[in-house]
């Protein structure tokens, strides 16, 4: 066990030590998700992650969320889920807020899977926008063409 875990918030990587975290940052190359923006409004971006696609990213971003979500787990088979990371964008990069997961073919038709923000982002009206988000893109696949990209 670790005193403490550090971790690049772009790439959501996770190291030791603070040492291996500033040289890991010098090379990193990382301001943002491994994935396709799909919406932007003023300082927010959602990208649309697919698990197969950047799978150590998404266990990643599981492992992340299983220590603040205590029923949380799913963290390595990723593959059949898309993740859409909120992010909260400046001029450093665009900083990890929270995600949903949905699975990409589900059965009932579940508009989420995983659902978490970060403490820091809490009571700030991003799980709502979370949801309204998954209901939107579940509910007007056509739209969602239109509007997202």
């Amino acid at each position: 066990r670790l005193p403490k875990l550090y971790l690049c918030e772009f790439c959501l990587k996770y190291m030791k030590s603070k040492t291996i975290l500033l040289r890991h940052l010098k090379k990193c190359g990382w301001f943002h998700p491994p994935a396709n923006e799909i919406y932007r409004k003023d300082d927010l971006s959602v990208f649309e992650v697919d698990g197969n696609v950047s799978k150590i990213y998404c266990q990643n971003l599981c492992l992340l969320a299983k220590l603040f979500l205590d029923h949380k787990t799913l963290y390595y088979d990723v593959e059949p889920f898309l993740f859409y990371v909120l992010t909260k964008n400046d001029k450093k990069g665009c900083h990890l807020v929270g995600y949903f997961s949905k699975e990409k073919l589900c059965q009932q038709k579940y508009n989420v899977s995983c659902i978490m923000i970060l403490p820091q982002y809490q009571r700030q009206g991003f799980g709502r926008f979370l949801i309204d988000f998954s209901k939107f893109i579940t509910s007007n696949p056509v739209e969602k063409q239109r509007w997202c990209y």
